[in-house]
C-alpha cells in the first residue's frame, strides 16, 4: 500500500511539474530560513551549558537603591565568596575573576591585552574550560602564576612550548611563570579569557573591605540544595559585613537607610541564564537578548507557516482536477482513511525533498549567515543529534501540516456528485484559498513593516544629537606608560595643525567606569552619581554645552575643589539654583571632600540610548591614564603622526587607540543585526508569499481560459482583462493589509518601549509598508495575468 501511495504521488508530482517546482522551491527557502534560525537559536540558548556542574552555578550581583535610584551590579566585593563558603552551608563552593586589563611582555615585544583575569585557585575544578597542559588544582596557586590559551601560547612562544617560561606583566613589570595553556574559552561561553592571572597575585583580591565592588562571584549549591534558602540568608551577611562599614560611610545604621527607602543587597542569577536573561549591569561580556530569540522563532514559525500556506493552496487550486480521481477510488471501494494516507504522503514528498534541499542550502549558507549574525555556528552543528531530531520534526510537521487540509478536504467529496460532475467550481475551495493568501500576506505586510521600524529606530538613535560631538574623537590608551613624558608627549602632538584639542581623562564614552555616592551639605540624604575626572580642555574636545556657570579654568585656582554636573544631578539634589551649592565626597573617610559646583552642563547620552540620562559629576584631575584628541581632516594622517610621536616617547610600549564614534556604533551592534535578519527573512517571506501567488495566478488563469476567449472575442481589451484577473488577488492583499496594522502597531510599540528614546511612530509607514505589498503582489501576478490576456482568442476558445 505505501509503494503505491509513493508510486501515485511520484506521478501526480511529475505531471503537474510547473506547480510541482513552485512548491518545492517554497518549501525548500522555507525550511532553509526556519534551520538557520533554528541554528541561531540553539546556539544562544547552548550558552555557558557546557559546564558540568551548569545547573548548579550562580553569580551574585549587587541591587543597591539611594536617593531614589536603583542600581543592579554584576559586581561584588572580595570577601564575599569566603563567606559564601563559611557561613551558607547550601553553598558547596565559589570562586571569583578580576578583570585585569593589561600590558604584557616577551623579549622585546608587547602587547595590550583585553581578555586578561585574576582568578581563584579552584577556577579550573568550578567551571569546566579545559587545560591542556598544566594540573587543574595547582595551576592558579602559587603567586605570579599565569595560564594562558593555546592563542595565546603561539602568539608569545610561537611553535615552542609556553609551560614554564616567564612573561613580563603589568604596570608594575612583574614577571609571571606559565604554569598552564588551555584550550580557548567556546563561542557560547559568557567568559571569553585570553590570561588568567593567580588571585594570590593581586593585592586588590585580599582587599576585606565590603563595599569595594569590581570583581565577579560565583558559587555552586549541594546537591538538592534550594537557592531560595541561599538567597534568604543574603540580607544576614549585609548586616553583618556591610551593615557597619555602610554607617561609617554614611553616618547612619543599616536599619536607617532601609527605613529612608534605602536598599543594598545581594541576588542571584543562574550561569545558563547570564547570556539571556540577566538584568545586571556590568557583566563580563555583553549579552544577547530574549526578545530577539523570540522574535526569530516567530519568524521562523512566520515562514514555514507561508510555505505549507502555499502548498495548501495549490492542492485546493487543483481540487476540481482531482475531484474525478477521488470519486472513482471511492466508488472501487477506497476508504477515506487510505485517500488521506494517499494526500499525506504526497505532501511527505515534497517535504522531504524539500528537506534534502535545505540542508544543502543550509551548509553552503551557514558561513554567511554567520556574517549576518555575527556567530560562529558550525558546519558540525548540522550533524548534532538534537538537531538532526528536530529537522525530521520541522520535516514532518510542514509535511502534515501542508498536506492536512488538501487531504482531508479532497477526500470529503461525495462520489455520486463528484462522477455527475456537481464538484467542478470549487467554491469552497476558493473560498479557503482567499482566507490563506490573506494570512500570508497579513504575515508579510508585518515583517515589512516591522523591518522598516527596526530600520528607522537604528537610524534614529545613530543621528540623534547625543549634547555632544562624538565625531573626530580620538582616545589613547596606557599614557601612563609615558612617565614623565607625558605633558612632551602632549605637547609634541599638539603641535600638529590637525590636532585642535587635547584632554586627559580617566573615562571614555559611552560609559562611566565609578558610580559612588555624593551628599549636599548639611544634609544626609545620599546621592548616587556617575563620576569620572578630567583635566581643563575637556569640554573643548568634547564640546559640551553649559547650561549654567562655567567648566574648570586655569584662571581659578579654587577649581581644584570644585565639581561640575549634569542637569540630570541638579534634579537629582532638586536644586533651583546649583552654582557655589557644596557636595559632600568620600563621606566619613579621612580624605573627605567639600566641592564647590562651579557648572552645569546640558545632558548628554553618555550612555546607551536605551537608558535616559543619569546623574554625572566631573571632577578635576590632571593626570590621568587616557588622552583624547580632536581632530580635522583625515584620520589615518592623524593615527601615523601621533603614532611616529609615541614611538619617540615611548619606545617599545604598545600604542592602543580607539574612534569616540565607532564607539557608540558598537552600543548598536545588536540592533544593526537584528535589522539585517529582519530584512533578509522578511524578503524571503515575501518571496515564498509571491510564488505562491504567482502560481495561483497561472492556475486561475488556465482556469478561465475559455472565459477569456470569450470575453476577447467580444471585444474585451487586454487591459481590462488583466485587471479583471489581478482584481481578485490584489482585493485579498488589501483585506490582509487591514488585517496587519493593529497587531504589527501593538508589536513595535511594544519593542520600541525598551528603548529610553525612541523615534514616534509615522502611520505613513505601514501605507507605504501595504502599498508595497500591494505592488509586489501585482507585478507578480500581472505577468500571468498579462500572459492570459494576450493569448489569441481563437486559441483560447479551443483549450480543453
Amino acid at each position: 500500500m505505501i509503494t503505491n501511495y509513493l508510486k501515485v504521488a511520484l506521478r501526480n508530482i511529475f505531471k503537474h511539474k510547473f506547480f510541482s517546482a513552485i512548491n518545492i522551491l517554497g518549501m525548500t527557502v522555507g525550511i532553509t530560513a526556519c534551520l538557520l534560525i533554528i541554528l541561531y537559536i540553539k546556539d544562544e540558548l547552548s550558552y555557558d551549558r557546557f559546564h558540568a556542574q551548569a545547573d548548579r552555578i550562580y553569580v551574585v550581583g549587587l541591587h543597591g537603591k539611594m536617593g531614589g535610584q536603583d542600581l543592579h551590579a554584576a559586581t561584588t566585593c572580595p570577601p564575599l565568596s569566603f563567606a559564601l563558603v563559611r557561613e551558607i552551608p547550601e553553598v558547596e563552593e565559589a570562586t571569583r575573576i578580576a578583570p585585569a586589563n593589561t600590558i604584557i611582555k616577551v623579549n622585546e615585544k608587547s602587547f595590550v591585552e583585553q581578555k586578561v583575569f585574576f582568578a581563584d585557585s579552584n577556577f579550573f575544578r568550578f567551571f569546566s574550560f579545559r587545560l591542556l597542559e598544566g594540573d587543574a588544582n595547582s595551576a592558579l596557586k602559587e603567586p605570579n602564576s599565569v595560564v594562558l590559551t593555546e592563542k595565546m601560547a603561539k602568539k608569545y612562544f610561537g611553535t615552542s612550548s609556553a609551560f614554564g617560561k616567564l612573561l613580563t606583566i603589568g604596570d608594575e613589570n612583574k614577571t609571571y611563570k606559565v604554569t598552564g595553556v588551555a584550550q580557548g574559552a567556546p563561542p557560547n561561553s559568557h567568559i571569553h579569557f585570553e590570561f588568567l592571572l593567580s588571585a594570590s597575585s593581586s593585592n586588590n583580591m585580599k582587599n576585606a573591605s565590603w563595599t569595594n565592588n569590581y570583581l565577579y562571584t560565583y558559587f555552586s549549591l549541594r546537591k538538592n540544595a534550594s537557592l531560595r534558602n541561599v538567597e534568604g540568608k543574603f540580607e544576614k551577611l549585609v548586616e553583618e559585613h556591610v551593615g557597619p562599614e555602610l554607617e561609617k560611610f554614611m553616618g547612619i545604621s543599616f536599619k536607617q537607610m532601609q527605613e529612608k527607602g534605602g536598599a543594598y543587597g545581594y541576588y542571584a542569577t543562574a550561569l545558563t541564564d547570564i547570556h539571556l536573561h540577566s538584568t545586571s549591569l556590568g557583566d563580563i561580556e555583553p549579552g544577547g537578548n530574549i526578545v530577539y530569540v523570540y522574535s526569530f522563532g516567530t519568524i521562523a514559525l512566520f515562514i514555514i507557516i507561508i510555505a505549507c500556506i502555499n502548498f495548501m493552496n495549490m492542492s485546493t487550486a487543483q481540487s476540481a482536477g482531482r475531484a474525478k480521481e477521488v470519486g472513482l477510488r471511492k466508488t472501487l471501494g477506497s476508504f477515506r482513511e487510505q485517500m488521506i494516507g494517499q494526500f499525506l504522503a504526497e505532501s511527505m514528498i515534497y517535504s522531504f525533498l524539500a528537506m534534502a534541499l535545505a540542508l544543502v542550502a543550509t551548509y553552503l549558507l551557514i558561513p554567511a549567515f554567520n556574517l549576518l549574525a555575527g556567530k560562529e555556528l558550525d558546519i558540525n552543528s548540522l550533524l548534532d543529534f538534537k538537531f538532526l531530531t528536530g529537522i525530521v520534526i520541522v520535516t514532518v510537521f510542514v509535511g502534515l501540516v501542508a498536506g492536512s487540509y488538501p487531504a482531508f478536504y479532497l477526500t470529503s467529496f461525495n462520489a455520486v456528485e463528484v462522477l455527475k460532475g456537481k464538484i467542478r467550481a470549487g467554491v469552497k475551495s476558493r473560498s479557503v484559498r482567499s482566507v490563506l493568501v490573506v494570512f500570508q500576506f497579513a504575515i508579510s505586510i508585518f515583517l515589512i513593516i516591522a523591518t522598516v521600524i527596526v530600520f528607522n529606530q537604528l537610524e534614529y538613535m545613530q543621528d540623534r544629537d547625543l549634547g555632544f560631538d562624538k565625531r573626530n574623537v580620538l582616545y589613547l590608551y596606557n599614557v601612563d606608560r609615558l612617565g614623565s613624558s607625558r605633558e612632551p608627549f602632549r605637547n609634541a602632538i599638539s603641535e600638529r595643525s590637525d590636532v585642535t584639542a587635547i584632554s586627559f581623562t580617566n573615562n571614555s564614552f559611552p560609559g562611566v567606569n565609578n558610580t559612588t555616592v555624593f551628599k549636599s551639605a548639611g544634609a544626609e540624604q545620599d546621592h548616587i552619581m556617575g563620576l569620572y575626572t578630567a583635566d581643563y580642555e575637556h569640554q573643548n574636545v568634547m564640546k559640551f554645552q553649559m547650561a549654567k556657570g562655567r567648566y574648570f579654568s586655569r584662571d581659578f585656582p579654587s577649581d581644584t575643589l570644585g565639581i561640575v554636573l549634569n542637569e540630570a544631578a541638579v534634579k537629582e539634589f532638586d536644586w533651583v539654583d546649583p552654582l557655589n551649592q557644596e557636595l559632600r565626597y568620600n563621606v566619613g573617610e579621612p580624605h573627605e571632600l567639600h566641592l564647590k559646583v562651579i557648572g552645569v552642563i546640558r545632558d548628554f547620552n553618555f550612555e546607551s540610548l536605551k537608558e535616559k540620562v543619569r546623574p554625572l559629576a566631573i571632577m578635576l584631575a590632571k593626570k590621568n591614564n587616557m588622552l583624547t584628541v580632536r581632530y580635522t581632516g583625515s584620520s589615518n594622517d592623524v593615527i601615523s603622526g601621533i603614532e611616529a610621536q609615541w614611538k619617540k616617547f615611548a619606545a617599545g610600549e604598545p600604542f592602543e587607540y580607539k574612534f569616540l564614534d565607532e564607539n557608540y556604533d558598537e552600543l548598536f551592534r545588536a540592533e544593526q543585526r537584528l535589522s539585517k535578519i529582519f530584512t533578509v527573512f522578511a524578503g524571503l517571506a515575501i518571496f515564498i508569499a509571491c510564488l505562491g501567488l504567482f502560481a495561483l495566478a497561472a492556475f486561475t488563469a488556465e482556469q478561465r481560459t475559455k472565459e477569456i476567449g470569450i470575453r476577447k472575442a467580444m471585444g474585451a481589451s487586454v487591459s481590462s482583462l488583466t485587471l479583471m484577473i489581478s482584481r481578485e488577488f490584489l482585493g485579498l492583499v488589501v483585506v490582509a493589509f487591514a488585517m496587519a496594522v493593529i497587531p504589527t502597531w501593538f508589536a513595535v510599540n511594544w519593542w520600541l518601549e525598551s528603548f529610553a528614546y525612541r523615534m514616534a511612530i509615522n502611520p505613513l509607514i505601514f501605507v507605504l509598508g501595504g502599498v508595497a505589498a500591494i505592488l509586489v503582489a501585482w507585478f507578480t501576478v500581472s505577468y500571468q495575468s498579462l500572459k492570459a490576456a494576450s493569448t489569441d482568442p481563437v486559441t483560447s476558445l479551443r483549450y480543453e
